[in-house]
């Protein structure tokens, strides 16, 4: 049974969407602003796989207020399990706009094989809802040399229960190249502990279950569950966004005990309505993703870079 539609049609509708509601926004006034940027991610795991891309952005319309239109060419380098380096070129059309209370964006593009990307739309009401569509390559050895991808689709919806507490569910499906598809659940309950301070307490929880478990090499137990309690701060500097975030939990998957979990998080995003904007973020977690081998003992550190000049 197919649970998805082709990922191809559907992140193709999703781009014939985008222009439409991208004439609403050029129609209420706003501004066109084109800029150049670049954006670096690295990350590397106890599998001793790791992973380069360099970024290069190229846009017509780039707005503090959220609407962009542009070109990104991006260069990758993967090397999976330290068994050598496969470099991979990618080219995508970036979109995003917003219109009375509803936001957009779309990454489509290609890396010479199929499309790939993501895109997501949400509105902003109290009750925020948010569905969304992502699909890349398994960054595994047989998923860069057999072209193994994976599709995730999927929708949100917050649930706030008054100013200071508020409930996140996510459910989504999510289908790989062969026969395995994924179902996900994922509940997040947020306590605000002090406003002023911009501290808060979470519960983070998340459930998967793969209907062809173990088909290629990426990590997919038959199933997978995560407990994450997490303390975050949040302040507002002269205009900076700094952030920081840290928790111990428990996971376990299929065929093993519960296991300690950690995460570790900071983000640092400079003033939307500067010229020159500037952000990084650097996580620490113990989470397997696809592109895991192996889930006992695992550790993963990515970090991201990007800076945007509007001309």
């Amino acid at each position: 049974m197919n649970y998805l539609p082709k990922s191809a049609s559907l992140i193709g509708l999703l781009t014939l969407a985008a222009p439409a509601m991208a004439q609403d926004g050029a129609d209420a006034g706003s501004a066109i602003r084109p800029a150049i940027g670049t954006e670096v991610f690295v990350s590397s795991d106890s599998d001793d796989t790791s992973v380069l891309r360099v970024a290069g952005d190229f846009d017509l319309r780039n707005d503090p207020d959220g609407s962009r239109l542009g070109v990104r060419v991006e260069k990758a380098w993967y090397d999976p399990l330290g068994r050598g380096t496969v470099e991979r070129e990618r080219v995508f059309l970036q979109m995003a706009d917003r219109g009375g209370n509803v936001e957009w964006s779309a990454r489509v593009g290609t890396d010479g094989d199929t499309i790939i990307g993501a895109a997501s739309i949400n509105d902003t009401s109290k009750f925020r809802k948010e569905a969304f569509i992502e699909r890349d390559i398994v960054e595994t050895p047989r998923g860069l040399d057999e072209g193994i991808y994976t599709t995730f689709i999927g929708a949100a919806v917050d649930l706030p229960a008054d100013e200071n507490n508020i409930f996140t569910v996510l459910g989504g499906v999510q289908e790989f190249t062969g026969d395995n598809v994924r179902l996900h659940l994922r509940g997040n309950y947020v306590h605000v502990v002090d406003s002023d301070l911009g501290i808060s307490a979470q519960l983070r929880t998340r459930y998967f279950h793969s209907t062809v478990p173990g088909e290629f090499d990426y990590f997919s137990p038959e199933d997978y569950g995560q407990i994450l309690p997490v303390v975050q701060v949040r302040r507002f500097v002269d205009g900076w966004q700094l952030l920081a975030a840290g928790g111990i939990g428990a996971q376990r998957s299929t065929g093993t005990d519960w296991q300690q979990s950690n995460f570790a998080q900071l983000r640092v995003v400079s003033p939307p309505d500067s010229n020159l904007t500037i952000s990084g973020e650097a996580i620490y977690s113990q989470t397997p993703g696809n592109n895991a081998v192996v889930g006992s003992g695992y550790d993963y550190v990515q970090a991201l870079v990007s800076l945007t000049l509007r001309l």
